[in-house]
């Protein structure tokens, strides 16, 4: 699991810029019914819903796309065997079945799972969909030309790590047994109880042998969801989707489809997207957006027109900012320097420099603060929200350094990111309180990225994030904490460079785990046993704030995306 770090990258290079501009996702909408604003509150069929997005949906190929993500858009016209509940809140991140009849069965260690596909699934054209279809699906996304996709397969099935995709390789995937048009099985190299959130990802969606395109099938995909594309421009610039006229409500209980057609714009600059919503005009008031927030000064508008406010969708993604330690640097190879640090932070400041209450939550966990995750509340270093100077000076001198200390901060230029120069001078002001100088070492995103994932130049303080590929604890604390997931020559995510045989072992072991409950409680505890070595300093939780159309209902945003869910919108 060490390359989920691929879609949190990408969250925080294409979505997650709060502070100023687009930000990630959003939950739950706020001060407004769920069921949309204005009039009859009853979902009907029928109209156009129109998408405004600044990033567009590139690489519109289920062997591409990290996640189902991209504000739901890949989910209209790709199935998979698992997805997410379509509700709002935390009811939203679980997993439920999709294609298949359940979320799947597997044996006694979790190291082999069995899928049914439902009765009556068909593709756009009315062929039948079969669960060698599903298989190829899968195949495919192993080609190198197809690249982009999540790693996890290619780590977890069995005898996978090689293979080189159907076009090289016409034998297939041994790991993967069809042995009937219904029936697909899994064989894992290792127990894997959270294969079922695995299932939602994109390259678990059919794709017909006779109709794959290679590079071009991103042009005219062939759609198991209620949409099909019939127009693709600019590489998901323009993408437009019309109803598949052979997909069956009754073998799909999430998507509930009301439009008619649904236009994704994309390319757009933020402000432009949320000047149209605002305005609601025209085609603009059946409009929604799944990647642009609302700014600091954008929300104070917002929440001054009482309008405006009722059409404001608010929430929380799995998605922690944290000031991260490389304790193989001087001074932060000592646990006190570390916990000063901690205790020196002053979060109200660093919140207000996210943008404010509003946009961001003071993190004292790694986990966030939602069930799914195992979120177990606990402060290590408990120092009230303006920090606790005193303390960490007791500690500095407890470490050899009583008349303080001069370090370094590392973080990118980019001023639309959580990592930039706002939050990176907030910490060195609550520091400089405590008698730790902080001298700021500002680099271009590229080279920022460059530095800090790699082992040999990983510097010793600086300012980082992630987020879950799926609502979890797995996803969020493996492959950070993970021993065996430090990479000596490549991206490296274990930025404290973490491998203690015991938190190694109780990863193994809750993986191992098919309740997803009771792992959930496992993950909570490790994060408190790992939160104690102080190799991290949670920041905050951002929160995303995000307007729609005049005329949309049926408003749904979970717990599990945080992006408004496009399969439930309805419009006038």
């Amino acid at each position: 699991m060490r390359q989920p770090s691929v879609i949190a990258r990408r969250v925080a290079a294409a979505s997650v810029s709060l502070v100023v501009a687009a930000g990630a996702a959003a939950c739950g909408p706020e001060d407004s019914d769920a069921k949309g604003s204005g009039g009859d509150s009853t979902p009907h069929k029928g109209g156009t819903l129109t998408v405004l997005n600044s990033e567009p949906q590139t690489d519109f190929d289920p062997a591409r796309l990290y996640t189902s993500g991209g504000g739901n858009v890949p989910s209209l016209v790709f199935r998979t065997l698992t997805t997410r509940n379509r509700e709002n809140g935390a009811a939203g991140a679980k997993v439920v079945p999709d294609l298949a009849t359940d979320t799947g069965r597997p044996n006694k260690d979790a190291t082999v799972w069995t899928y049914t596909l439902k009765k009556g699934l068909k593709y756009e054209d009315g062929t039948p969909i079969t669960s060698a279809d599903v298989k190829y699906g899968i195949e495919r996304s192993f080609a190198p030309e197809l690249s982009g996709g999540a790693p996890y397969l290619r780590d977890w099935l069995a005898g996978a790590a090689g293979y080189q995709g159907p076009y090289k390789d016409k034998k297939g995937l041994s790991a993967i047994e069809t042995p009937d048009a219904r029936t697909i099985v899994f064989h894992l190299n290792k127990p894997e109880g959270e294969f079922p959130y695995l299932a939602t990802q994109t390259q678990f969606a059919p794709v017909p042998k006779s109709r794959d395109t290679g590079t071009k099938y991103e042009s005219h995909p062939v759609s198991s969801g209620p949409y099909r594309v019939v127009r693709n421009e600019n590489d998901g610039e323009h993408l437009l989707l019309e109803r598949n006229p052979h997909w069956s409500a009754a073998t799909d209980e999430e998507r509930k489809a009301y439009p008619d057609t649904i236009d994704v714009r994309s390319g757009l600059d933020s402000s432009v997207i949320n000047q149209r919503l605002s305005a609601s005009q025209g085609a603009d008031a059946a409009a929604v957006t799944t990647d642009t927030n609302l700014g600091p000064a954008e929300l104070a508008k917002v929440t001054g027109d009482r309008e405006l406010a009722a059409r404001v969708g608010t929430g929380h993604f799995g998605y922690t900012n944290y000031l991260a330690f490389n304790p193989r640097v001087k001074p932060f190879d000592k646990p006190e320097v570390r916990q000063a640090i901690s205790y020196a932070l002053d979060r109200s400041s660093v919140v207000n420099a996210a943008g404010g209450s509003a946009l961001a939550e003071p993190a004292t966990t790694f986990l966030p603060d939602q069930k799914s995750f195992g979120y177990t509340p606990y402060d290590p270093f408990p120092a009230g929200a303006s920090g606790n100077p005193a303390k960490a000076g007791e500690l500095l001198a407890r470490a050899g350094y009583k008349n303080g200390l001069t370090i370094t901060l590392t973080h990118s230029n980019d001023k639309n990111f959580e990592t930039g120069p706002e939050v990176a001078t907030a910490v060195q002001d609550a520091l400089k309180k405590a008698g730790i100088t902080v001298e700021l070492q500002g680099l271009e995103d590229n080279d920022y990225r460059d530095k800090i994932h790699s082992v040999k130049s990983e510097p010793g303080l600086f300012l980082a994030h992630w987020g879950a590929d799926w609502p979890s604890g797995g996803p969020f604390l493996a492959p950070i904490f993970d021993g065996r997931q430090i990479v000596k020559d490549g991206a490296n995510f274990n930025t404290g460079q973490l491998n203690d045989k015991s938190v190694n072992e109780e990863i193994d072991a809750i993986n191992k785990l098919t309740d997803l409950d009771a792992a959930a409680r496992r993950w909570g505890a490790l994060d408190k046993k790992i939160g104690e070595k102080a190799l991290v300093v949670p920041l905050f939780h951002p929160v995303y704030k995000r307007l729609y159309g005049k005329d949309v209902k049926n408003v749904v945003i979970s717990d599990w995306t945080g992006v408004l869910d496009i399969s439930q919108v309805a419009v006038k």
